[in-house]
């Protein structure tokens, strides 16, 4: 189970990292919509967090080697969805940080994923 929530993950970051890198603008356009949703627009961050952070966290409890990381980022997932469902104001604060003179911020996260992605493909397919 473990391998495929590794897959999950590589598929996830992969598409969402490139989209990032090549569309930051787009994004930007996106997370001040939510922005101007108030704390709605938290809880939608909140719930795609939540979604993903939580997959990994039921079913990729590994605390060794690579795919600690991928634990890690669940759990840190998980945790920032919290935050956010119990104190919306944060999440608001962090999504007043990004306008469209910003974007690169965007892409810098996007960069990030596909790293993440890298590392953890390097390792499912060197341990095949």
């Amino acid at each position: 189970m473990e391998h495929a929530v590794q897959i999950y993950a590589i598929i996830n970051l992969t598409v969402i990292g490139i989209s990032h890198v090549v569309r930051p603008r787009v994004w930007a356009d996106f997370f001040v919509f939510l922005r101007e949703r108030g704390e709605a627009g938290v809880f939608a961050v909140a719930i795609l967090n939540l979604i993903f952070g939580s997959i990994i966290v039921a079913f990729h409890n590994v605390w060794s080697g690579i795919p600690l990381v991928l634990t890690v980022w669940g759990w840190a997932n998980v945790v920032k969805a919290l935050l956010y469902f119990l104190f919306p104001a944060i999440g608001l604060r962090r999504l007043q940080s990004l306008s469209h003179e910003r974007a690169n911020l965007v892409g810098g996260g996007g960069i990030l994923f596909l790293l993440l992605a890298g590392v953890l493909g390097y390792h499912v397919w060197s341990t095949a």
